[in-house]
């Protein structure tokens, strides 16, 4: 079983998550949950109105730690300002744009930590909603529309509740992942929002092939998306073999400076400049 404090943590992301949506049902929608339910927990009632598996749900969408986790600093790094700043350009303007560059160098957790810090901005994992229909019952779910109905409903809804809203973004990570019928769907969804809706899709090199590629072969739909998501490839890191080092370096020693580490020319060996590994790295130097 859950208990109490870590339940009272969970509440408290729910209260933080509050500012991001129009409505206590809105929220509630996001969160699998009615809105007495949501009602009931934030008043501080938080025995026997969730199941266990529920509370671990709503932990997971919030990010919330069931243990005493380490505690790891935001290192703004220039791949953060580079993809922090396009989005809020974007949302700011309703605009959309496609960053392709190297996998491991913080274009996913920059998302992240944008969207929960602004209103009315979703993040979309495409890998694991990889087809039309779950990726637009996903994007509704996590906006807090209507998502279980006929799919026709809920696609309606979605559009209405975009060109409702004051400047929504949705943001598609790893959008080489969707499928066909993903992608035409989603130049479907663009036209139906355009100017009230920003987009902003990423990926790595395997993105900007994928695209290319099907519009080299005249594929329906990609010429268009790639038109609709301004025509050209954003990157951060810079070219050739010496600079790209260099920068991915320099990212390195401030995730690993602004964590306490010390012996940065270690961290940078052990991890051959991979973010994710950072964080264990880190850990273990300061576990010594």
């Amino acid at each position: 079983m859950i208990p109490e404090n870590i339940k009272t943590k969970i509440v408290a992301a729910i209260e933080r998550q509050r500012s991001k949506f129009a409505s206590d049902a809105a929220q509630a929608v996001t969160l699998g949950i009615n809105a007495a339910q949501l009602n009931r927990i934030k008043k501080g009632d938080i025995q026997n109105v969730l199941s266990h598996g529920k509370w671990i749900n709503i932990a997971r969408k919030l990010d919330v730690q069931l243990t005493d986790a380490p505690t790891w600093v935001t290192a703004k790094t220039n791949v953060f300002h580079f993809v922090y700043t396009q989005l809020e350009t974007c949302q700011n303007n309703s605009l959309s744009g496609i960053l392709c560059d190297m996998a491991d160098i913080g274009k996913t957790y920059t998302a992240r930590q944008y969207v929960k810090e602004h209103q009315n901005s979703v993040y979309v994992d495409c890998a694991q909603v990889k087809s039309r229909q779950k990726l637009i019952r996903y994007v509704a779910r996590e906006f807090g529309v209507n998502h279980t109905s006929r799919y026709t409903d809920v696609y309606n809804d979605l559009i209405y509740y975009l060109r409702s809203i004051d400047k929504p973004i949705i943001v598609l990570d790893e959008a080489g992942d969707l499928d066909y019928p993903a992608f035409l769907e989603l130049k479907a969804l663009w036209n139906a929002t355009e100017r009230f809706c920003a987009w902003y899709m990423m990926g790595a090199e395997g993105l900007e092939a994928k695209i290319t590629r099907n519009k080299d072969l005249k594929k329906v739909g990609y010429t268009e998306i790639f038109s609709r998501f301004g025509n050209k490839y954003q990157q951060v890191v810079p070219q050739g073999k010496e600079a790209r080092e260099d920068f991915i370096r320099r990212q390195v020693a401030m995730v690993a400076k602004v964590n306490g580490a010390i012996d940065i020319q270690k961290i940078y060996a052990r991890t051959g400049g991979s973010l994710r590994r950072v964080f264990t790295e880190v850990q273990k130097l300061k576990a010594v």
